[in-house]
């Protein structure tokens, strides 16, 4: 039985492809502007990873921001109910998933089936997503993919007062022009960020164990600076930024199960 999950983000579009509860292949691209374009090539990369094509599909569900816009898919599903599948599909003990999205970020309560129990989201302000990452690594002229490792060279512990993306940025540039260095200014942001998405998973109550998805999870100091602000141990999941479109091809497949 072969399904698919696609996962159609702000800022990366992602494809799962199982056969039957084994991950045959996956892919993550950076998203286009138009949600369709960016499904049709993440499934596409995907399935030619597989050595299949559309056809070889028996079901596929769609997840994300763009998830109505996906042409070839049966269903779509929300976000958070494929994170909390994809997630618990990798830590059968999972209880709190926080996933850190380019444009929100969300916590999410799970029961022992898997199942969303309770959530909580913020998608009105950038501060405390992907994108305030990617909004100050572009001003201090460094690679997203660089902070995890910068940050652990951190030796002075800095503060950021503003928690509104733009004022943060001017601080962060009034920071450099003092003579702060980058990689303290790199860990001051991930503790900002990080302190956001913890107050929302504690508005719905920490309970063991703790994973984090979404693309941020493979920044080690964001990983790192999350569990020092929430003060537990964070699970690490094989595959944090495809946990979605996992999600979204387990469902699949048991809607197909269950017919």
């Amino acid at each position: 039985m072969i399904t698919a999950g696609c996962d159609i983000g702000s800022l990366t579009a992602k494809a799962v492809v199982l056969d039957d509860e084994r991950i045959l292949a996956s892919e993550v691209i950076r998203a286009h502007a138009y949600p369709e374009k960016s499904a049709r090539e993440v499934m596409e990369r995907a399935l030619a990873k597989a050595g299949i094509t559309f056809d070889d599909i028996d079901c596929c569900v769609g997840t994300g921001y763009g998830r109505r816009h996906i042409g070839f898919v049966k269903s779509v599903e929300s976000e958070i109910v494929c994170h909390a599948r994809g997630a618990f599909f990798q830590v059968p003990g999972v209880r709190t998933v926080v996933d850190i999205g380019g444009q929100d970020a969300k916590a999410i309560k799970v029961d022992e089936k898997g199942n969303v129990a309770r959530y909580v989201y913020n998608d009105k302000c950038a501060a405390g997503t992907g994108r305030f990452l990617e909004i100050i690594a572009d001003a201090l002229e460094i690679n997203l993919e660089d902070m995890g490792e910068l940050s652990s060279q951190s030796k002075e512990f800095l503060t950021l007062s503003n928690q509104c993306v733009v004022f943060a940025e001017t601080e962060i540039i009034s920071l450099v022009s003092e003579g702060k260095e980058v990689p303290d200014i790199v860990a001051a942001l991930h503790r900002a960020v990080a302190n956001r998405a913890a107050s929302l998973a504690r508005s719905i109550g920490v309970e063991n164990d703790v994973v984090m998805t979404g693309g941020v999870a493979n920044n080690a100091g964001m990983f790192l600076a999350l569990q020092s602000a929430l003060g537990v141990e964070i699970k690490h999941v094989p595959h944090p930024q495809i946990a979605g479109a996992l999600g979204a091809a387990l469902i699949a497949r048991e809607s197909l199960i269950a017919v």
